[in-house]
């Protein structure tokens, strides 16, 4: 291998007859003046007689076919492989050509792919094309994990990937960016595997119902058992909020989450929510203010006036006393209030509190909350505050050496779906308090991981404080478009973002100082989810079907002449609904699958067990 065609300080070409060159693969310049320099091999291309050099792609073609010439090479016999390669570190001046260039040795580029120490290491996957250079690496870091590719299942034959949780403290958020089916989803659930082993307590916010990690996989016989390392949480059936501990600001953001709040209707639970109370006080205060503005004043008085019973007259009297404290209020905002009240007690809400996930966290647990998203909304802006509240007031008490305050151990905030949570251009209930954590949390010991298929919605505070960003196939060009602008991803890797397999990725991130190819290992464990659409049908078909076969069993012979009362019987042991019709149609599909078999009499046709 050697340097062909004009050079510069930054990028060389390298040529060679044998060895085709592998984009993101490290080789090792010889220059005899500079020494040794790593480069990065960012374009690859293979000529030979059939296909001319003049073609273009970038290359120099005069300069390069020039010194091809000159270093021994038959333009026009041999096959030759041209790769383009960046320099790591920028040399002094421009590398000479023809200089010589080999594949380097583990410890030569140790430094470029292996960052803290590894037990600090949070184990993603492998670096791609980097088999040669892993042969010669230290044996611990050999086959560390199980990768899937083009249907097999084998272990990692290249440099592991590690990212370094000790990092976190100065590059504390990470962004994971990937279509529909790009293994996005994968790459999120080896992220918390990985915080899981760790012990680093975690939050996890799951639309989706999928982030599930007790059902192990099946094919990995060592894979690990993370069923004591979570706790699932359903909101309003687990965990929920205390009303009695709801601020004004709390209570605002929760009924604001369900439909934004009118100007009016902020004023007005300003005015209404008092210290200490409870759901059923608010609620009851809301319920009688709404009922004394629609009387009004004169009905009130008039009403107070006649002989009434107690209990009614307390009732109006209550009523009278909330007209004179609050009649400037419209009622329209006393409805509006109380609507989203009411829809907030419905879903369970305040049937729980969130001690469950704090004691989870607590323990160095992943806590993952499960809702719908509207819910998950509400929920989660009351659930990071807090938790978020107790870290920084733990840390600020630290700086100011007051100590003997409640400890909470810092904690990472995981979800998908990022852009319904911090969208960019509207609001959201959940954005305040996430763009804040995004940019304040690092002092606290707050970081987030922040999974989306659309980072051009989110909103782009949030996004460029995603130091590490982690990036699958995208199709879109306006998603690779903000992708390019908020990485250090090169031209040449986004044009192959559309076109990276499932569970291939490109990590960028300052720790690197560069972009990494990568392949995310095989998860130790499997969503809920995974059953294909086309195994559910079959399964749920071939379930009804036995249990069609047990129920008419006992009712064997049927014979198509008394059809009818075949119907009755079996609709009245079974609970079935059957129609003749319907009924024939079941006992046909039966005898198709040979559970059944179909005799012709004189009488018309006899379904009859296979088996008789």
């Amino acid at each position: 291998m050697q340097v062909v065609g004009l050079t510069t300080p930054h990028e060389v070409y390298v040529a060679s007859k044998d060895r085709k060159f592998r984009i993101n693969e490290l080789l090792v310049i010889q220059d005899p003046y500079q020494g040794d320099l790593i480069g990065e091999v960012v374009e690859s291309n293979s000529y030979n007689r059939f296909i001319p050099l003049s073609i273009g792609s970038g290359i120099h073609d005069g300069d390069v076919i020039e010194s091809l010439k000159h270093l021994g090479y038959s333009i026009s016999e041999d096959e030759i492989n041209i790769g383009k390669v960046k320099l790591l570190t920028e040399a002094n001046f421009p590398i000479v050509t023809g200089c010589s260039v080999r594949l380097p040795t583990f410890d030569e580029v140790r430094s470029y792919l292996l960052k803290g120490r590894r037990e600090d290491g949070l184990l993603l996957g492998e670096i791609k094309n980097t088999e040669e250079t892993a042969a010669t690496m230290d044996h611990e870091l050999k086959g560390l994990c199980e990768i899937y590719s083009r249907g097999q299942l084998y272990k990692t034959r290249n440099v592991p990937f590690f990212l370094d949780l000790r990092s976190f403290q100065q590059y504390p958020h990470i962004g994971v960016f990937g279509g529909s089916g790009s293994g996005k989803s994968f790459g999120l659930r080896v992220i918390m595997e990985e915080i899981m082993k760790h012990r680093f307590p975690a939050l996890m916010l799951d639309p989706h119902y999928e982030m599930e990690f007790s059902e192990r996989q099946d094919d990995i016989t060592e894979a690990r058992d993370f069923s004591q390392d979570f706790k699932k949480f359903q909101i309003g059936e687990h965990i929920g909020v205390e009303f009695l501990n709801l601020s004004k600001r709390d209570l605002l953001a929760l009924l604001s989450s369900v439909s934004p709040l009118t100007e009016a209707m902020s004023s007005a639970v300003e005015e209404l929510h008092l210290r200490g109370d409870t759901y059923l006080s608010f609620s009851n205060r809301l319920e009688l203010l709404t009922e004394a503005l629609e009387k009004g004043r004169a009905k009130i008085e008039q009403g107070l006036k006649q002989d009434l019973d107690p209990m009614e007259k307390d009732k109006l009297s209550k009523m009278k006393e909330l007209l004179e404290k609050y009649q400037n209020i419209p009622l329209p905002s006393v409805q509006g209030i109380a609507w989203r009240l009411r829809r907030l007690y419905n879903s369970g809400l305040f049937s729980h509190d969130i001690k469950p996930v704090k004691e989870a966290m607590m323990q160095g647990k992943l806590a993952v909350v499960q809702g719908p998203i509207w819910l998950l909304q509400v929920f989660s802006t009351y659930l990071l505050s807090n938790l978020y509240r107790l870290r920084r007031d733990y840390k600020d008490g630290e700086l100011k050496g007051e100590a003997g305050g409640e400890y909470f151990p810092p904690f990472i905030i995981a979800t998908d779906e990022a852009h319904n949570f911090a969208p960019k251009g509207r609001d959201a209930a959940t954005k305040g308090i996430i763009t804040e954590i995004a940019q304040e949390g690092r002092k606290y010991g707050v970081f987030l991981v922040l999974a989306t298929q659309r980072p051009t919605l989110l909103d782009e505070t949030v996004t460029a404080q995603l130091n590490t960003k982690i990036i699958f196939r995208t199709v879109r060009a306006s998603d690779i478009a903000t992708i390019t602008e908020e990485t250090d991803i090169k031209a040449e890797e986004a044009r192959r973002l559309p076109y990276l397999p499932s569970g291939d990725a490109f990590v960028s991130s300052p720790l690197f100082g560069r972009t990494v190819a990568i392949r995310v290992r095989y998860p130790h464990t499997r969503s809920p989810h995974t059953q294909n659409p086309l195994d559910e049908i079959q399964v749920q078909r071939e379930s009804a079907e036995d249990k069609l076969f047990e129920s008419i069993k006992p009712h064997l012979p049927i014979y198509a002449a008394n059809f009818a009362r075949a119907v009755e019987d079996i609709n009245g042991a079974t609970g079935q609904h059957y129609e003749v019709r319907t009924l024939k149609e079941a006992l046909e599909a039966l005898v198709e699958k040979g559970k059944l078999k179909k005799q012709s009499s004189p009488l018309g046709d006899i379904y009859l067990d296979a088996d008789f």
